[in-house]
């Protein structure tokens, strides 16, 4: 198969349901093609998903009919071709090799179509104006998504947020604590074809790589002396800090990057407990310790709101909860299109519900921290003021200073301001009891 042909058939699977990361991955993984085209097919593929909105406004102008009428793979082929003539590929390519991807008794049509709109631009006619739905066709985003963010942080960091979401990530790897430096990392990466290496932002020790292809075929990573993160998640272990001894648990522990970072950091003289409620995505937890060779991971089924756990058990409690996920839109591409609007007061209620359980976990004179990958006030500034009322027992520990922003009682980071994704932390400290009492 071309790389379009593997691009169009993702493409239709991830809007059955697929999440285009895991799917992708493993058709690349599957696939014969060399590293060049598995580079184009992932560029084909996330910016079509990434740019759907304005490419569907685009796409209208050149349709006789709407384009929800039109079968998945022909609507699919259509959002390719015009992503490619969009982002400047040549119009006699983004067309025909586009047109030889898609369903054989379509091709007329997308053939029709894709040379239409090649004729009206660039420049590409967008509306203009400072409406929400001016801006949502314009960024590709749903007006209430525009709306949500121009309200929380105010028009200037919406609409730098928004775009920073439609860039491309690089890899950040998180070197295995106290057996890697990042040097040594940075010289092993460094000496990939290719390869560009960069210190992280935050000061997490985390390596930032362009141009290796599938991290997941690393040697440092199938070996075990990196794994995969993003340094805003390092960051959330950070301000978690776990120490050698420690028994620690994470109450929304898949996939299990911060579950293994704390691993790593309490040694084996300590302990980490990791529940999820979903038994499947427990599982990567297993598998993200095995192959990190951690003996310290205990991974158990729980519902986070009835954890079966002693109480006051555990000297760090990580609360990093379910979320509406608009600080990750630029690595979920296609989430955008998939979070209701509906979905934020709803994860803010389960949210507090998590908190409210794991802060009985607690012991005395441990650190919790409440993180979750998102924006929203309501998920952020609402709960740590629901926090401070509900759970008068737990003191705010200072936040994490600059690049992140003082918000309410904890921190927030914005993904244009260090390359990062967007996360929200709030460390809470329950004191230990006085002398004698």
């Amino acid at each position: 198969m071309t790389a379009r042909a593997v691009a169009l058939d993702v493409l239709v699977r991830v809007e059955g349901g697929a999440y285009a990361n895991l799917l992708l991955a493993a058709v690349l993984r599957d696939s014969d093609l060399d590293a060049r085209d598995r580079a184009f097919v992932t560029e084909l593929v996330y910016g079509t998903l990434r740019r759907q909105r304005t490419l569907d406004h685009l796409l209208a102008s050149a349709l006789d009919r709407p384009l929800a009428e039109l079968e998945p793979p022909v609507r699919a082929a259509l959002r390719l071709g015009a992503d490619q003539l969009l982002v400047g590929v040549a119009p006699h390519a983004a067309v025909g090799e586009t047109v030889a991807a898609s369903p054989r008794r379509a091709r007329p049509l997308v053939n029709a179509v894709l040379r239409k709109l090649a004729g009206t631009g660039p420049p590409w006619p967008l509306p203009g104006g400072d409406d929400p739905a001016a801006i949502g066709v314009r960024l590709s985003y749903p007006d209430w998504i525009v709306e949500r963010m121009v309200a929380d942080l105010g028009r200037a960091d919406a609409l730098a947020v928004l775009t920073a979401g439609n860039e491309a990530a690089p890899v950040t790897l998180r070197p295995f604590h106290g057996q890697v430096t990042p040097d040594a990392l940075a010289r092993e990466l460094a000496e990939l074809p290719e390869a560009t290496v960069e210190p992280g932002a935050l000061g997490t020790g985390a390596v930032v790589v362009r141009g290796i292809g599938d991290v997941g075929r690393l040697p440092a990573v199938v070996e075990g002396r990196a794994t995969p993160q993003d340094e805003a998640s390092q960051a959330v272990v950070t301000a978690l800090d776990p120490e050698p001894g420690h028994a620690v648990l994470d109450a929304c522990a898949a996939p299990g990057g911060k579950t293994t970072a704390a691993a790593e950091r309490v040694g084996h003289a300590g302990v980490v407990v990791a529940t999820d409620v979903h038994a499947a995505r427990l599982r990567l937890v297993r598998l993200a310790a095995a192959r990190l060779r951690l003996g310290n991971v205990r991974a158990a089924v729980a519902d986070g709101r009835a954890l079966p756990v002693r109480t006051r058990r555990f000297d760090r409690v990580l609360v990093d909860a379910p979320c509406t996920g608009l600080g990750v839109l630029r690595r979920r591409a296609e989430a955008r299109w998939r979070i209701r609007s509906e979905a934020v007061a709803e994860l803010a209620g389960l949210q507090r519900t998590l908190l409210r359980e794991a802060a009985g976990a607690l012991a005395p004179g441990g650190t919790l921290v409440y993180s979750v990958c998102t924006l929203t006030r309501e998920e952020t500034l609402g709960v740590d003021a629901w926090a401070a009322e509900s759970l008068p027992e737990l003191e705010a520990l200072p936040p994490p200073g600059p690049p992140w922003r003082s918000w309410g009682r904890g921190a927030l980071l914005l993904p244009h301001v260090a390359g990062t994704d967007g996360m929200f932390v709030l460390r809470l400290h329950r004191k230990s009891p006085a002398p004698g009492r």
